[in-house]
C-alpha cells in the first residue's frame, strides 16, 4: 500500500515505484547482481539448453506446425482478465515513457491502490504466457493464416512470482497449438507430441488429464455452480498442500461444510481410467455438461490407446489448470521423481479469440516448460554428453609470417563448416595450449618454422596427446569428415 502523503514530484515518485533504491542498492563492482527470479547461463548451460530446444522444435515440425514470434510486451488491454485476479497480479508493468502521471491528481496519488494506480500510469505489460498474445495474433493476421492453423513459439515470458525452485520470474516456454478445429484428434496429436518430447529427451513422466466441463459439473454436484473459480484455484494446488489443506481452503472461501465432504469423496478416490469414468457417469448423472466433458475424455483415452500413448496418460479428475480461459479438456505433465512443479501444460479454449473480436474459433495448445525441464535433466543426469565448445581445431599462434601460412587453411575448415579458432595473440604455447583445454576444443594445430619448410601442420588430439604431421589436404579431409 503507498504511505498516505502526496508525491511531490515526478522523480521522487519514480524512485519510489522502484524498488531499487540508490541507498540499498549499493553493490559491488566484483560481484553485479542481477533480478531475483532471473539467471544467467554459462557456454554449458546454454549449450544443453540449445538441445532442449532442438528436441522439441524437431517434434513440432515433425508434426507440421509453424513457428511465429510475437513481442515481449503487449498492450495491458491484451493481457488483463486473462488470467484470473492471481495471474493479472503476477504481470510485470511498464511505466508509460515521458511524463507518466499527467492526469494523475494529488489527491489520486494519495487514494488509489497500487494496482489501480499502475492502471493509470502504465499502458504495456511484459507477456504472462504465450497463449494471450497468440489468440491476439490470430484475429490480427486471420486473413493470412490458413486454417487450422498449427503454430509452435519458443520464447521468453516473465512472471511477477515469488522465486523458488522451479519457479522463475523469466523463463522460456515452447508453445504448440492448433487453432480453428473443435476435433478431439488435435488433442489426441498433443498426448503424443508430448509423450514423444519426453521419450527423446529420457524423462518418464505422467501425462495427467481432465475436463473443464467435468469440473463444472462437481462443482454443480457439491451445490455451489457458481464457486467453479474457487474450487478449481484451490484444486490446483493438491500437488503443493496435500488433500487436507484443500479441503480447508475451500472452508476459508466460503463453501459449506456438505460440499466440502462431497468434494472429499472425489478426492478419495482412486482407479483406472475407465473406473473413474464410470464412478464419475453413476456420481454425476449423464445429463449436463459434465456427460460431454465425460464422452470427450473417453473418446481421447480410446486414441490415445490407439496411438501406444495411454500408458503414459492419467485421467485425473481433480486436475484444475488455474487459467480462466480453459473451456475443455486439459493437461498437466509431472515428471516421476520431481517435485518442482509441472514441466508441460495447457489445454482447449474456444473462444479466446472472441475477447479480441473473432468469436467461436477453438483452439488447444501445451505448453513446455523449458527451464523445469532442464532442472528436471540437470538433477536427473539424463543431458547427453555434448561438447562443451562448438570448436573443433584450434590454430596456435606463432608470429605474423606463421598466420600468413595457416589462415587459408582457416578459411577452408570454415567454408566446409567445421568450427576453426586462431588464438588471436602471440602467446606463450603453455597459455595457449591452456586455453584450447578449458573450452575442451579436441584438436590443436601447431606450424612452425620447419614446418612451413615441409609445407604440413602439427596436428595434435588432445584428448590422447597424440601428435602429427599433415598436409593441408590431409588435416582438411579428417576434420571436415568428422
Amino acid at each position: 500500500m503507498l504511505p498516505r502523503r502526496i508525491f511531490p514530484a515526478e522523480g521522487e515518485f519514480l524512485s519510489y515505484l522502484c524498488s531499487n533504491h540508490a541507498n540499498r542498492n549499493t553493490m559491488s563492482v566484483l560481484n553485479p547482481s542481477i533480478p531475483k527470479g532471473t539467471r544467467d547461463f554459462t557456454p554449458v548451460e546454454a549449450i544443453r539448453r540449445k538441445y532442449i530446444f532442438s528436441v522439441i522444435e524437431n517434434v513440432f515440425t515433425r508434426y507440421g506446425y509453424l513457428p511465429i514470434e510475437t513481442p515481449a510486451m503487449e498492450n495491458l488491454t491484451t493481457l488483463l482478465g486473462k488470467y484470473g485476479d492471481e495471474g493479472d497480479r503476477l504481470i510485470f508493468k511498464i511505466l508509460d515513457s515521458g511524463n507518466f502521471l499527467t492526469g494523475v491528481t494529488e489527491e489520486e496519488r494519495l487514494s488509489l491502490t497500487p494496482s489501480k494506480l499502475a492502471g493509470r500510469i502504465c499502458e504495456k505489460g511484459l507477456r504472462y504466457d504465450l497463449t494471450v498474445p497468440f489468440a491476439r495474433f490470430v484475429v490480427r493476421h486471420r486473413n493470412k493464416l490458413s486454417f487450422p492453423f498449427k503454430r509452435y513459439q519458443i520464447q521468453p515470458v516473465w512472471r511477477a512470482d515469488r522465486p523458488q525452485k522451479g519457479r522463475y520470474r523469466e523463463f522460456y516456454q515452447c508453445d504448440v497449438d492448433v487453432i480453428g478445429s473443435r476435433s478431439l484428434l488435435n488433442e489426441a496429436e498433443l498426448l503424443m507430441i508430448m509423450e514423444e518430447v519426453f521419450r527423446l529427451l529420457g524423462i518418464k513422466v505422467v501425462i495427467k488429464l481432465n475436463h473443464r466441463k467435468i469440473l463444472a459439473g462437481i462443482a454443480e454436484y457439491m451445490g455451489v455452480p457458481d464457486k467453479l473459480t474457487g474450487l478449481t484455484q484451490a484444486l490446483d494446488k493438491r500437488n503443493k498442500i496435500g488433500d487436507e489443506k484443500v479441503l480447508a481452503e475451500l472452508r476459508e472461501r466460503g463453501f459449506d461444510e456438505p460440499a466440502v465432504r462431497k468434494m472429499e469423496s472425489f478426492l478419495s478416490f482412486s482407479g483406472s481410467n475407465n473406473e473413474k469414468i464410470s464412478f464419475l457417469s453413476e456420481k454425476l448423472g449423464n445429463t449436463g455438461q459434465e456427460q460431454t466433458g465425460l464422452d470427450e475424455m473417453a473418446k481421447i483415452l480410446t486414441y490415445a490407446a490407439e496411438t501406444g500413448v495411454d500408458k503414459s496418460c492419467e485421467f485425473d479428475f481433480t486436475l484444475a489448470r488455474g487459467l480462466d480461459y480453459y473451456t475443455g479438456t486439459i493437461f498437466e505433465v509431472v515428471a516421476a521423481g520431481w517435485d518442482g512443479g509441472s514441466i508441460c501444460g495447457g489445454g482447449r479454449y474456444d473462444d479466446l479469440t472472441g475477447i479480441f473480436g473473432l468469436p467461436d474459433v477453438s483452439g488447444v495448445g501445451v505448453s513446455f516448460g523449458a527451464d523445469r525441464i532442464y532442472d528436471v535433466l540437470a538433477q536427473t543426469g539424463k543431458f547427453p554428453p555434448l561438447q562443451d565448445s562448438s570448436t573443433q581445431v584450434l590454430f596456435l599462434n606463432f608470429g605474423e609470417k606463421e598466420l600468413s601460412y595457416i589462415l587459408p587453411l582457416v578459411r577452408k575448415l570454415r567454408d566446409h563448416n567445421v568450427a576453426a579458432e586462431v588464438y588471436p595473440d602471440q602467446a606463450k604455447i603453455k597459455k595457449q595450449m591452456q586455453y584450447a583445454n578449458q573450452k575442451n576444443i579436441p584438436f590443436v594445430i601447431l606450424t612452425g618454422e620447419e614446418e612451413m619448410s615441409q609445407g604440413v601442420v602439427s596436428l595434435k588430439n588432445m584428448e590422447t596427446g597424440r601428435q602429427i604431421r599433415v598436409t593441408f589436404e590431409e588435416v582438411a579431409d579428417s576434420l571436415i569428415k568428422k
